[in-house]
């Protein structure tokens, strides 16, 4: 895994346990996704990158942790799970809300293929 230390340290200091282990599951499928993604911290939030073009994004809030897939223009997407443009759609996890690792694997795969 190409591990940047800034999105190592954005993770650690994110203050909620479940919303650090939300970052780092999401992390993790977007690396499995796309072997070859590139994360940085822009904004002061994780982007990954393929071929230098956002693939995906993660960010936390008050109460939750949102996972933004770039170039979702052609995605077939679960009816009200995301919201957003159609270039790019956000899924906003809660406390105690599991994530679909399959289905954003899946996603975020899809979506980068083009990039």
């Amino acid at each position: 895994m190409n591990q940047n230390q800034d999105v190592m340290d954005f993770i650690a200091a994110v203050k909620e346990p479940w919303q650090a282990e939300q970052c780092v599951q999401l992390r993790e499928i977007v690396h499995q996704s796309i072997p070859e993604v590139q994360e940085r911290l822009q904004y002061k939030k994780p982007h990954f990158l393929r071929n230098g073009k956002y693939a995906a994004v993660i960010s936390t809030s008050k109460d939750a942790v949102s996972f933004t897939i770039f170039n979702a223009t052609e995605l077939q997407l679960p009816e009200g799970m995301f919201d957003g443009p159609p270039e790019r759609k956000t899924i906003k996890l809660r406390q105690g809300q599991a994530v679909d690792a399959g289905l954003l694997s899946s996603l975020v795969s899809q979506a980068a293929a083009a990039l």
